[in-house]
């Protein structure tokens, strides 16, 4: 019996629904998500796999349409190599979302590979208005599948991954089997202290942090994890701070329990506050790992 193995390449809008449609799809939490947009900054990579197939499904940053920082141009970078590696494509509409970039849509257009519209979050807006919404990305991508989903309440998800089986080229698995991720524990860890940022903190706050996990030491009663949370600007850090620790320390409580949730056991974490020049230093972005 043939086995089939593929890239299943999500792409979209910022703040549509990619992340929590990976999640769904692959039944782990492999993208944190948070109510604001540009929450995914890196390329994350997520594996279904059984004995008869491994579907490498990847998360992308949103589109970023004008990219003023090196970090954006980053996250273009990975969006560019999705469209390169893809055996199919997953874009992901929602009903309120603003028109398609137009460099974004001509790429779509140009596909060589099977494209998956999802018109996602079904679940907030009216019937008539999706079957619009369905007609009209019927006539601007002829060629591919159009289907209503909601991602996060997992409405059609499985008919989502039917058509993702149909159109998956026979290849051997690229990953292990027993393998979810191309990330490590590290990265699942940084990433889950960042999401309660995105939570926690308004404004500009979250798009100025990065945070990089400084040791992960194994003791005999519970992992012990330090982590240093990178700011813009001075003014930036005493906001992350709070009066009196009382800002980090709601942070680390809560990252904690997150972190804790995701291992099974109970850990000790200790976070750190720095400032640095991140956003727009190419060398300090590829020690961060962009």
């Amino acid at each position: 019996m043939s086995h089939k193995s593929g890239f299943v390449n999500i792409i979209g809008n910022p703040n549509v629904g990619k992340s929590t449609l990976i999640n769904a799809l692959t039944g782990e939490k492999i993208s944190i998500v948070s109510p604001k947009a540009q929450t995914t900054r890196q390329r994350v990579l997520g594996f279904l796999s059984t004995d008869d197939y491994q579907i490498v499904f990847s998360d992308t940053p949103g589109y970023v349409e004008n990219p003023s920082y090196e970090l954006h141009r980053k996250m273009l970078g990975y969006i560019n190599a999705a469209f390169e590696d893809a055996d199919i494509v997953i874009l992901i509409i929602e009903p309120e979302t603003r028109e398609l970039n137009p460099n974004l849509l001509l790429r779509l257009q140009n596909l060589t590979v099977p494209l998956i519209v999802c018109i996602n979050k079904v679940d907030l807006s009216q019937q008539e208005k999706m079957m619009e919404l369905m007609n009209l990305y019927e006539v601007v991508f002829p060629k591919a599948d159009v289907m209503l989903i909601s991602a996060l309440h997992n409405f059609n998800v499985d008919v989502l991954l039917g058509r993702v089986l149909e159109k998956l080229p026979e290849h051997p698995a690229y990953y292990p089997k027993d393998v979810l991720s191309d990330r490590n524990l590290r990265f699942f860890v940084s990433e889950m202290v960042r999401e309660q940022i995105f939570y926690i903190f308004d404004k500009e706050i979250p798009y100025h942090c990065e945070v990089i996990i400084d040791y992960y030491k194994e003791d005999e009663n519970i992992p012990k994890i330090g982590a240093t949370i990178f700011v813009s600007r001075e003014s930036q850090k005493r906001i992350l701070i709070g009066q009196g620790g009382s800002a980090v320390k709601k942070l680390g409580t809560l990252s904690r329990k997150h972190i804790e949730e995701f291992l099974g056991q109970h850990v000790f974490l200790d976070l750190n506050v720095k400032v640095k020049d991140w956003r727009d230093n190419e060398t300090t972005l590829k020690q961060l790992g962009y």
